[in-house]
């Protein structure tokens, strides 16, 4: 759940800051974080999903990933980056003011323990299968 207009680069549910509220106040959460002036929540329903065997993938804060590992046995963190130049031009792409000061977003440094790290420049075809391949595990 996202408290920010859903849009084409992300398939998440958008909610309202106040149904975020009441969502976090009836504890749906397994994790929430807040970033760029909106809040971030992975629900408890995933721990279904988890029980029963299956893979889930979020995308999280890097902020998040300790308590996460804290939270789940099996946690696989996957860094999807770019150089900085790569960056700021995907960014800008995405033209959502919402999220803060280009500048800002591009200084920020969380140093995070990834598993695997997938720097996201040329094909992405090539990416994109190297990210299944960690993701089913082979």
């Amino acid at each position: 759940m996202v408290t920010r207009e859903a849009s084409s680069f992300e398939d998440n549910l958008q909610v309202s800051h106040e149904a975020f509220r009441q969502a976090l106040a009836r504890d749906e959460f397994v994790l929430h974080w807040e970033a760029h002036g909106h809040c971030y929540g992975l629900p408890r329903s995933i721990d279904e999903d988890i029980r029963a065997g299956r893979t889930v993938v979020a995308n999280g804060s890097r902020t998040v990933v300790e308590a996460m590992r804290d939270v789940y046995a099996n946690v696989t963190v996957i860094s999807v980056t770019a150089p900085p130049e790569v960056l700021a031009k995907r960014l800008a792409a995405r033209a959502r003011s919402s999220d803060g000061e280009l500048a800002d977003r591009l200084g920020r440094v969380v140093a995070i323990a990834a598993d695997v790290t997938i720097t996201n420049v040329g094909s992405i075809e090539d990416h994109a299968r190297k990210l299944i391949e960690v993701i089913r595990g082979v």
